[in-house]
Parts: C-alpha cells; structure tokens; sequence
C-alpha cells in the first residue's frame, strides 16, 4: 500500500500526454538518478550490510528502467539530454535531518515516498494512454515501483535504529511535506510536478 498523503488528480494524466516527449526524458533522468541514489546509499552506509543487497538489485532494476525509457525516446527520433529537472526531490530532501543515523532513516524515506509518488503517477498515465509503447511500458513498470516503494520502508524497519511507532510518525511527517512539496510544484511536464 503507497503511504501518500495525497492524490493526483485524474486530470493531471490528461494534460501531461500531451508532453510526451518531455515527460519521457524526465523519467529516464529520474530512472538514472534513482540508480544512482541505491548505489550511494551503499557507499554511504557501510556499517548496514543489510541495505547491500536489496540496493544493489534496485539499483539495477532501475538502469534496466533507464535502457527501456531511452529506447522508447530514440524510437521517437529523440536522444536522452540535459534537461532542467522538476524541483521536487530536492524541496523534499529539505525535511531530512543532518545528524546520523536519522538522516539515513529520512532519506530512504524520502526514496520510498519518490517511489509511491512515481507508481502513482505511472498507474494514471498506463490507464489514459492509448495502446502502444508508451502505454505498455508504464504498465509494465507498476509493480516495480511499488516494491521499491516498500523495499525502501523495509530497510529504514530493519536498521534498528527506530521503532515500529517512530517510523510510523516519521512517515507520517515526510508524507505531509511530500504532498505540500507536490502542491507547490510548478506546473511543468515532469513525473514529478
């Protein structure tokens, strides 16, 4: 079950296919950086050999993502880019605490809640497209996006740095920061915004 604190309206799918092209590059950068974010943590954090393995395999569950997403831009005649990113990670990185271990706790937090928000949104696009491709894919990447979703839960349960019911609150608390970071969020066509 995705903890989100708030819903995408419907109609948020209806605007952004018309944005397709853009909206595809976007997710490929935010297939890449999720790649990149699983491998740091693994880096970052050492001393929790249990964040290793379930990681790594997102990590490369995600470049696989990224390889999808940049064939379906070059089917469509366009090439994975530099382009300017939405700012909704880094205004919900902005709730994480600086002292350890809370900090790994709220960023892989943070990730679970990019992760629901993406399964959301990709669920809207998979039912308001039409059939083809773009449709299949967004389908298709569902069931990912909510185990990452959960899989980054289940590494803040099992570090042992807090209980049941303070990460419960903490959820809680970066869930309502997710939904008010996603309400300010320019009116762009990204995933995320």
């Amino acid at each position: 079950m995705l903890r989100l604190a708030s819903a995408t309206p419907p109609a948020w799918a209806s605007r952004i296919i018309s944005h397709m092209d853009e909206v595809l590059l976007d997710h490929a950068h935010c297939e890449k950086k999720a790649a990149s974010t699983a491998i740091n943590f693994i880096f970052r954090y050492p001393e929790y050999p249990q964040l290793v393995t379930p990681l790594s395999e997102l990590a490369r569950e995600e470049l696989e993502h990224f390889e999808r997403v940049v064939t379906l831009l070059r089917a469509r005649s366009l090439e994975f880019k530099r382009q300017r990113p939405s700012p909704y990670a880094s205004r919900l990185l902005e709730i994480v605490r600086k002292d350890e271990p809370h900090r790994m706790i709220d960023l892989l937090i943070c990730c679970a809640f990019i992760e629901a928000r993406s399964c959301e949104r990709m669920k809207l696009l998979a039912e308001a497209l039409d059939e083809g491709d773009l449709q299949t894919l967004y389908a298709d990447l569902l069931a990912s996006e909510a185990r990452h979703h959960a899989t980054y839960l289940d590494l803040a349960r099992h570090t042992g740095v807090v209980d049941e019911v303070e990460l419960n609150h903490r959820v809680h608390e970066i869930g309502v920061h997710e939904a008010a970071v996603l309400a300010e969020a320019p009116d762009i066509p990204r995933l995320h915004a």
